[in-house]
């Protein structure tokens, strides 16, 4: 019998009589992927998913950016893909952010099979968790509020577009950026994105209210419906609302103020415009990608911001990425307790213990790292300005979607390239470091030792 263990010992499983399979939750969550990315890109090749045929690789990296719901595109989703090619992408999208295991879990269920004990130890590592006795209770709540806020959302841009689009477009439309913007993936059916909408209010507060709901993460939302009061809340679930608000108030007032007086952004809308196009420029690199302002004529003190945003990401078990809005309060955290020569970490009169310290600190330097690797291949690859590399590259493995104009302009490999930041982006860097070192317990030690640092 083989004891599994996160992060240490792989799952074994007999199939097809005497034969095993070993194989790691990561492992079969990446390969979970592969395959959906697989079946997009050969759906969206097909001839009637576009009206203009496109590359392999241009369908590769429509599908990888639609299931790792992070929006670049090489190609224009609106004039190049029909509905049918359009639907492939939602519905990519919605696996894709979601999570497979979510969908596989409740298919499960309407069977009436018993979800196993593979079933369960792949969800746990898709949703970042460690009690695998409540899985399936936060797959189907997750699903079942999902469902709920899309359906809501549908209704009223369906309601709102409807005098000037029709029923029919207007319905779908609604549905395609309901889906894109819960799961913050940020593909829209305009080549501008949503910059003809920058003083609409309608679409401004229900595009952004989507991509902060699925970015906030459903261990809060579940927490918020169950709990009712501040006080009952988990110290997690403070600490997410708390420095979300903190965050997006504080990026507003600055993205205000810097871009102000830009004619090429804030400075010709009228003063509840500049407040709109503010708040949606503040809170979309949470991972949502739209924007309703050119991203390539912010000032470069915005452009810095925004970098700063993308990298931090959203909520853990959310439909965005990044390392984090917790993993980032929690270095800061860490770091203010160790100047303070402090004999622990603390927060909202709670302790955090050691690991979820060193895992913060993990998953930071792993995705610094590879920031920079990403941003030095393709520096080395493409021909273009530093800023558009590295603006590039963070959006990437953010999974974000914004985008300086670079993606269009990409050659084969620098596509290459970006799709595999994509992917690590949304399986995270802690599932991908697995493979490459294996952790095993020591019963030997050894001496400590006294390192200058700094």
């Amino acid at each position: 019998m083989v004891l599994w263990h996160p992060l240490k010992t792989p799952i074994e499983r007999k199939v097809s009589g005497h034969k095993k399979i070993n194989a790691a939750p990561p492992l079969i969550l990446c390969c979970s992927f592969l395959i959906l990315i697989t079946l997009g890109a050969l759906a969206l090749k097909l001839p009637f998913a576009t009206y203009e045929p496109i590359s392999w690789i241009q369908s590769a990296f429509t599908a990888t950016s639609a299931v790792t719901v992070t929006g670049l595109d090489v190609v224009d989703t609106g004039s190049v893909f029909t509905p049918f090619g359009q639907g492939v992408i939602a519905l990519l999208i919605q696996l894709g952010g979601l999570g497979l295991m979510t969908f596989a879990v409740v298919t499960l269920m309407a069977l009436g099979n018993k979800v196993g004990f593979i079933q369960k130890t792949v969800t746990k590592a898709a949703f970042n968790q460690t009690d695998t006795s409540t899985l399936v209770n936060t797959a189907k709540s997750v699903l079942l509020f999902a469902l709920i806020v899309e359906s809501i959302s549908v209704v009223i841009l369906t309601l709102y577009w409807l005098p000037e689009m029709g029923l029919q477009k207007s319905f779908f439309h609604a549905l395609f950026y309901t889906i894109s913007a819960f799961n913050n993936a940020g593909f829209a059916l305009s080549p501008n994105s949503l910059m003809q909408y920058v003083e609409d209010p309608v679409v401004n507060l229900t595009i952004t209210g989507l991509f902060i709901i699925g970015g906030l993460g459903f261990t809060v939302l579940m927490d918020l419906y169950k709990s009712k009061r501040w006080a009952k809340l988990s110290p997690y679930s403070k600490l997410m609302l708390i420095s979300t608000v903190i965050i997006n108030v504080i990026a507003l007032l600055l993205i205000y103020t810097i871009e102000y007086d830009n004619p090429k952004t804030l400075q010709p809308l009228s003063e509840v415009g500049k407040w709109l196009a503010a708040w949606f420029q503040a809170v979309t690199p949470r991972t949502a990608g739209f924007n309703t302002i050119a991203i390539e004529e912010l000032k470069n003190a915005s452009t810095a911001l925004t970098m700063m945003l993308m990298f931090i990401g959203g909520g853990s078990l959310s439909t965005a990425s990044g390392i984090k809005v917790v993993t980032f309060i929690v270095l800061i955290l860490a770091t203010y307790s160790y100047l303070r020569r402090d004999k622990g970490v603390t927060v909202l009169r709670r302790e955090i213990d050691k690991e979820s310290v060193y895992k913060a600190l993990a998953l930071t330097i792993i995705s610094a790292g590879v920031t920079w690797l990403a941003i030095f291949t393709l520096l080395v690859v493409e021909d273009a300005p530093f800023l558009d590399v590295a603006f590039e590259a963070v959006s990437t493995l953010g999974t974000v979607g914004l985008s300086r104009g670079l993606t269009s302009s990409l050659s084969p490999l620098g596509e290459f390239i970006i799709m595999f930041l994509m992917f690590m982006g949304r399986i995270g860097p802690l599932t991908l470091a697995y493979f490459l070192a294996s952790p095993r317990s020591k019963k030997l030690r050894y001496p400590s030792a006294q390192l200058s640092i700094g």
